[in-house]
């Protein structure tokens, strides 16, 4: 229990520094990391005879682990730039005019905004292409429509997670079927079950954080209610449920978040309209509108092309880069089927589609590339501090001293596990790799289903991507606010709390129900 407390005590100390004190992510990740070496060297025998990583030497293990960090952060990197490089281009082509004005014209009341973008339009990228994608994008469209920085990105970060473990086409819960040999649509459907019980919390902290007092340049809001919230929670989960239990864990995220953002999105438009003809507005620039959308169209039909056909599927997976180092320490590349080379793909492609020449994508890149030095150590400190944690068994060691305390409470602590994943490795399907073999053997133990346990372990990730560091550091980036991250932090904290102590009394319900 000691060695427990031990390994928590560099999280804690993360979490103080950027929430308490506002320390930048880069400064609170170093001081993380300078605890985290000592007690996992002396404490956990890290690449010491008898200790983690066995038949290595310190060196090793700890180099090791520093180049995991560096390889992720590579991959989160290139997911950040390309994302830049799209805003710097659409804010120098005043594109994002055009897509202010045309929702606009659908609602002036920001609360509504932040649901058609922060939910339906995070979560939609959430499910074709995840790994950061949601939150580096939505972040920068929410800036535009006038949130400040550190409100879009709190929003942006909240908006995605009901989503979370269904995306990039399902790709958390099958790392969940590797481990346990449960069927996939099973674990999709009580998965999607905790999500619905949960998801109109997550919406109505979307509405509220939205609320019009964090907005600049807003006015004559839109009436607007209680039933925009149901709209946008029914218009979602209800084909996202659905999809869960009959199909299984590809496209609940991405056909729930297409199919509802368009009822969501025609109900505002027939209510918009009425007000428009009342009103004598100006109607809508289609032209622009389409225009400034382009680089967004390229990257979703990509997305779509390389998730759902196929052939193309199979191509852009074909080609990887792997590697691995004494036994211990490995990473995979997939870089035709990776998010960063799709959004690339949708600034260039995109970009001469709107009439940019070459020298206007390059000034764009290189303002992008300069907003890239702070984000590069506060991710390659921040992920170190992560890797080393993971192979010196801190983690293991934390999730284990908790079902000892816990027994027969387990579920409700079983979310929060999910969430302690996610927020050290920065995703939910290594956070899924990490634990769910953790959670079904505890459930074996304490006689618990293990079903609902793999679920809370896959919904707790979920959660967990709202307050993940390495999420935090990225949309910091793309809204211009690198060394703010503990703010956000401090936002985001708080929601993800409370949606893992509510989602463990749910999972403690349903299990007493079974």
């Amino acid at each position: 229990m000691f060695d427990a407390l031990l390994a928590l005590v560099p999280i804690l100390l993360i979490i103080f520094l950027m929430i308490g004190l506002g320390w930048s992510a880069a400064r609170a990740a170093a001081a993380g990391l300078g605890v985290t070496i000592p007690i996992a060297l002396f404490v956990f025998g890290f690449g010491m005879p008898g200790g983690m990583a066995t038949g290595l030497s310190v060196p090793q293990a700890f180099g090791g682990a520093a180049l995991e960090a560096g390889f992720t952060a590579a991959t989160i990197l290139w997911i950040i730039f390309p994302a830049l490089c799209v805003f710097e281009l659409l804010s120098r082509q005043r594109a994002f005019d055009a897509l202010k004005g045309a929702l606009g014209r659908l609602s002036d009341d920001p609360r509504v905004l932040a649901i058609l973008v922060a939910w339906f339009f995070g979560l939609f990228l959430e499910g074709a292409a995840g790994f950061g994608t949601p939150v580096a994008l939505a972040a920068p469209i929410l800036v535009s429509l006038g949130f400040s920085p550190i409100k879009a990105v709190t929003l942006a970060l909240v908006g995605h997670a009901a989503g979370v473990s269904f995306g990039a086409i399902g790709t958390p819960v099958f790392a969940q079927v590797a481990a346990t040999g449960l069927p996939a649509i099973s674990i999709a459907g009580q998965t999607a079950l905790l999500h619905v019980f949960m998801g109109l919390m997550l919406l109505v902290i979307v509405y509220r954080l939205a609320a019009p007092h964090g907005v600049r340049g807003v006015s004559g809001h839109s009436a607007t209610g209680p039933w925009t919230i149901l709209l946008g929670a029914v218009s979602f989960f209800l084909p996202f449920y659905l999809l869960a239990v009959y199909l299984g864990p590809e496209l609940p995220t991405l056909l729930g978040a297409l199919a509802g953002g368009m009822v969501f999105a025609g109900v505002l438009s027939c209510v918009g309209l009425r007000e428009l003809r009342a009103s004598g507005g100006t109607p809508v620039d289609y032209g622009g509108l389409w225009r400034s959308a382009l680089p967004y169209v390229v990257l979703i039909l990509l997305i779509m092309g390389t998730r759902l056909i196929e052939p193309i599927q199979t191509a852009a997976q074909s080609v990887v880069v792997d590697w691995r180092y004494a036994g211990e320490f490995s990473g995979v590349f997939q870089p035709l089927y990776h998010p960063g080379t799709l959004l690339m793909a949708g600034f260039v492609i995109g970009g001469l589609l709107m009439g940019c020449g070459l020298r206007e994508l390059l000034n764009a890149a290189v303002a992008a590339a300069r907003r890239m030095g702070a984000v590069i150590i506060a991710l390659v400190l921040m992920l170190t501090f992560a890797r080393v944690m993971v192979h010196a068994g801190m983690i293991a060691e934390l999730a284990e001293a908790s079902a000892i305390v816990l027994g027969q409470g387990w579920p409700l602590l079983a979310p929060g596990v999910g969430v302690l994943g996610s927020f050290v490795t920065g995703s939910a399907t290594a956070s899924n790799i990490l634990f769910t073999d953790f959670q079904v053997a505890t459930a074996q133990a304490l006689d618990l289903p293990v079903l609902h346990m793999v679920a809370a372990q896959g919904f707790g990730a979920a959660i967990g991507n709202m307050v993940c560091p390495h999420n935090v550091i990225a949309g910091a980036a793309t809204v211009g606010i690198v060394g703010r991250e503990g703010e956000v932090l401090r936002r985001t904290a708080l929601v993800g709390l409370a949606c893992a102590a509510a989602g463990g009394v749910v999972v403690f319900a349903l299990v007493a129900v079974a």
